[in-house]
């Protein structure tokens, strides 16, 4: 009975391994939105496609909802702040936290473990429309046009599928070392 109680609690906590790896996949959303980007002329607003949404993808698809959430809240906030997008940071952080825990869970359903590959473009076109909705709101939001904020749809639209045209070979070489 006591050592049932133990490995409960220990699968509840966040452990230093959780952490190093929530660290360093916060670093690599970071990185691959930060250094691997592309400025739209078509957007009127500055859109911008990179290659932070594919690290996404495979943070919360190899590593679950959590760290998925974490990585992609934080790792993408944080470029916000550093890239002088600061005004969008908060909303960053809660459409790609929440991206972050879509993509973990869905791909993760029914015992899947994100090594369906069908369950997993699933969970990256699901999650892809949300961020496609999340940013057009939040167009609206700071810029106070409802027009305007469809310009940057192609560049959303275009970060889903090349994020996923790379996450998913990585994902499955992923998932054969890391289980």
């Amino acid at each position: 009975m006591i050592e049932s109680n133990a490995v409960k609690q220990s699968n509840s906590k966040f452990t230093t391994k959780d952490l190093v790896e929530c660290a360093l996949l916060t670093a690599l959303v970071f990185i691959a939105t930060r250094f691997i980007n592309i400025t739209l002329p078509i957007s009127m607003k500055g859109g911008l496609i990179h290659l932070g949404t594919g690290m996404l993808f495979i943070s919360a698809i190899v590593f679950g909802e959590k760290k998925g959430a974490i990585s992609g809240a934080f790792g993408m906030a944080i470029f916000d702040i550093l890239s002088g997008w600061a005004v969008w940071a908060p909303f960053t952080f809660v459409i790609r936290g929440i991206m972050g825990y879509m993509l973990g869970k869905i791909s993760h359903i029914n015992g899947k473990n994100g090594n369906s590959i069908i369950t997993n473009i699933i969970a990256m076109l699901i999650s892809t429309i949300w961020m496609i909705i999340g940013y057009y709101f939040t167009e609206v939001i700071l810029y106070g046009n409802w027009i305007t904020p469809f310009t940057s749809m192609p560049g959303d639209l275009a970060q889903g599928i090349v994020g996923a045209i790379i996450a998913l070979p990585i994902i499955k070489g992923l998932k054969r070392v890391y289980k």
